[in-house]
Formats: C-alpha cells, structure tokens, sequence
C-alpha cells in the first residue's frame, strides 16, 4: 500500500491488474502478458484476465468482416 501521498486506497497489486487488462484490450498477445507478468502458465493468466478476453473475440470479429467485407466489394 502506498501511504503518505493521498493513495492510500491504491495497491501495487492493483497497478499489475490494470497492467495487463490494458495490454489485453489493446490486442496484445495472451503469451506477451503471461511472460511480463511471470504466471507460470498461460491458462492462469487466461483466467485471471478472463474478463478481457470476450472483448478480443469482438475485436477479432470485427476485423474478419472488414476482410470479408472489402473482399466482397471489389
């Protein structure tokens, strides 16, 4: 816990979290993040940061059908 500066509601653990949520949602790798954040296996980050992962499948999604979709108009 940071003490002394106005954030004492603000953990170091809370930092790492917000660390790999944000690399998730910007379409980095699942491996990148395990690497960065020492998890042993790539399924304990998969279900740590399983909250993200729906997001990504969106992204992927969307970016198929803007494939398909210049593909079909021209």
């Amino acid at each position: 816990m940071l003490t002394g500066d106005g954030l004492e509601w603000l953990h170091l653990h809370d930092l790492r979290h917000a660390f790999a949520t944000f690399l998730l949602d910007q379409g980095e790798e699942l491996r990148t993040v395990m690497e960065l954040l020492g998890h042993s296996t790539i399924r304990m980050t998969a279900d740590t940061y399983r909250h993200v992962l729906p997001a990504r499948a969106r992204q992927a999604a969307s970016a198929i059908d803007r494939v398909l979709g210049e593909e079909g108009t021209a």
